[in-house]
């Protein structure tokens, strides 16, 4: 049976899908690190000793995200609106949009019923409204990225972080920490503060869409998508495993490219 793989290799984390017949049969998500290509080559030979199978079972390789350009064993390589779009498509029908934020950019995306791309925007020049804004302020505060979430929902009185750049907002962390406010309002201000930042960015495309799907490592905090579902006045769509939606969308492409649909 062959196999297709799809390759997201993002900034932060690169991840790695294998699929037959449409079904998702087995992913990998590791740290990117230094060398973009050699983290997916590990994680490709990984999958196929996992799953007991050699190169010749793989039909093709399509390879997105941030650092694509530097997977030299793919056969195709895909931008990363393009293949989130096919992704979120393919596992929540009938979406008409996509926030995904990941480790170093946020981007909207709207979509038809079949994942085209009818228009998106995407914020890739500041870290406000990303992972790596996250990551700042759990060092600064000293608490674990998996622990943000759910401290952000004990909270009883968030904080506001009025800045919209990482530094002066780090600045304004130190000072609540200074003065003693409790952790849990200084994390709920700060999943406020990214929910505004993505919000503010895609209001214009997200106006009018009742089923959007929300991707990327960051889905996985729910003081985000409480944040966002807040502001949206909805309940958005998480997948499983948020991560993995482009490089499924990735290995979706792949299929319809053998097919001849694309």
């Amino acid at each position: 049976m062959k196999m297709v793989i799809g390759i997201d290799s993002g900034s932060t984390t690169t991840k790695v899908v294998q699929m037959s017949e449409g079904k998702v049969k087995h992913y990998l998500v590791l740290p990117t690190g230094p060398n973009s290509e050699r983290t997916a080559t590990r994680m490709l030979q990984t999958a196929q000793q996992e799953c007991n199978i050699s190169a010749d079972d793989i039909a093709t390789i399509v390879a997105t995200g941030y650092g694509r350009a530097n997977i030299s064993m793919a056969n195709k390589q895909v931008t990363e609106i393009t293949c989130h779009a096919k992704g979120a498509a393919s596992i929540f029908p009938g979406a008409q949009a996509i926030i995904d934020i990941g480790g170093q950019d946020s981007k909207i995306i709207k979509i038809d019923s079949t994942g085209r791309v009818l228009d998106f925007i995407m914020n890739e020049k500041c870290a406000a409204g990303t992972g790596r804004f996250l990551d700042v302020m759990c060092r600064v505060l000293e608490v674990g990225i998996d622990d943000i979430g759910p401290l952000s929902l004990s909270s009883s009185e968030p904080v506001q972080i009025s800045s919209t750049c990482t530094v002066f907002a780090e600045s304004e962390v130190i000072s609540h920490v200074a003065r003693g406010t409790p952790v849990e309002d200084i994390v709920a201000g700060i999943c406020s503060a990214i929910s505004a930042r993505v919000y503010g960015l895609g209001r214009r495309i997200l106006t009018g869409c009742t089923k959007i799907i929300f991707t990327g490592g960051v889905a996985k905090n729910q003081g985000i998508v409480k944040g966002l579902e807040d502001r949206l006045g909805l309940q958005l769509l998480v997948p499983p495993n948020p991560q993995i939606v482009g490089a499924i969308g990735a290995a979706f492409i792949g299929q319809e490219t053998l097919k001849g649909e694309v």
